[in-house]
C-alpha cells in the first residue's frame, strides 16, 4: 500500500480542525472566545503533526526490524546447512546423515548403501588434492542425479560416503548399489586425472527398527568384501 493509499488516522481530527477554524474565522465569534480557540487550533495542529511524526517513525522501525528479522531468518538458514552439510560436496556431512538415517530406520525399512572411491590415495599422489577434490565432487554430482527424494547422501570420510534409501524392498538393493557403481565408472574426468575412477560399494536391505550403527556396521563390512575380492563391485550384507 502506497502512502497515497493509506487511509487517514486523523480523518476526524482534521474535520474538527476545518470547523475550529471556519469558527475561528467567524465575525460571530467573540475576542476571547476567537483567542482560546485559536490557542487550542494552535495546539491540535502542532499535537498532530508530533504524533504522526512518531506514527512515521514507528512505521519505519517496524519495517526496519522486519528486514532485520528476514536477515536473521536467512543467515540462520545457512548456519543451519553449514551445520549438517559437506562443505565440498554440499551432500550431508557424517553427524546429519547418521542422525536422517537413525530417523528413517526408527520408522521404515530402508537400504543402507556404503561407497568408497577406489585407490583414491593414488589420484591425490599422482595428480595432487585439488584434482582429488574434483574428483570427489564429480562422484557425487553423478550419485545425486540417481539418488532421488528421499533418499540422502552423506559424506562419512574423505572418499567414503553413504546412502539411505528408504522405500526399497529387499531385492532392490542389490540392482541399485550396481547402477551407482556403473555410473561411477563411466565418468570421464577433467584434466589432469587420465584414468578411470572406479568405487566399491557395500549393501544392504534393513528393517524397520534397526539401529543406524548396526545398520551401518554390516553394510561397511560388505564394503571391505567388495575391495578384498577386487574393488569396483557390489557386495551385499549377508545377515
Amino acid at each position: 500500500m502506497t502512502v497515497a493509499e493509506q487511509p487517514d488516522l486523523f480523518a476526524a481530527e482534521s474535520q474538527a480542525l476545518v470547523r475550529a477554524r471556519q469558527a475561528f474565522a467567524s465575525e460571530a465569534a467573540g475576542a476571547d472566545h476567537r483567542g482560546v480557540l485559536g490557542e487550542l487550533i494552535a495546539h491540535y495542529e502542532r499535537l498532530m503533526r508530533e504524533t504522526r511524526r512518531l506514527i512515521g517513525r514507528s512505521d519505519r522501525a517496524e519495517r526496519d526490524m522486519q528486514q532485520m528479522n528476514r536477515g536473521l531468518q536467512q543467515l540462520a538458514l545457512q548456519l543451519q546447512h553449514r551445520a549438517t552439510h559437506d562443505p565440498l560436496t554440499g551432500v550431508l556431512n557424517r553427524g546429519a546423515l547418521i542422525e536422517y538415517a537413525g530417523g528413517v530406520l526408527r520408522g521404515e525399512p530402508a537400504v543402507l548403501l556404503v561407497l568408497d572411491i577406489d585407490h583414491f590415495k593414488g589420484i591425490n599422489d599422482d595428480f595432487g588434492h585439488p584434482a582429488g577434490d574434483a574428483v570427489i565432487c564429480a562422484v557425487v554430482d553423478c550419485l545425486k542425479a540417481l539418488v532421488p527424494a528421499p533418499a540422502a547422501i552423506g559424506r562419512v570420510g574423505g572418499e567414503e560416503f553413504s546412502i539411505v534409501w528408504p522405500a526399497l524392498a529387499p531385492g532392490q538393493a542389490a540392482g541399485v548399489a550396481q547402477r551407482l557403481c556403473d555410473a561411477v565408472r563411466a565418468l570421464r574426468h577433467a584434466g589432469p586425472v587420465d584414468r578411470v575412477v572406479t568405487a566399491s560399494i557395500g549393501a544392504g536391505w534393513f528393517a524397520r527398527g534397526t539401529a543406524f550403527e548396526a545398520a551401518y556396521g554390516r553394510a561397511d563390512a560388505a564394503l571391505y568384501q567388495a575391495k578384498r575380492e577386487g574393488r569396483d563391485c557390489v557386495r551385499l550384507d549377508a545377515g
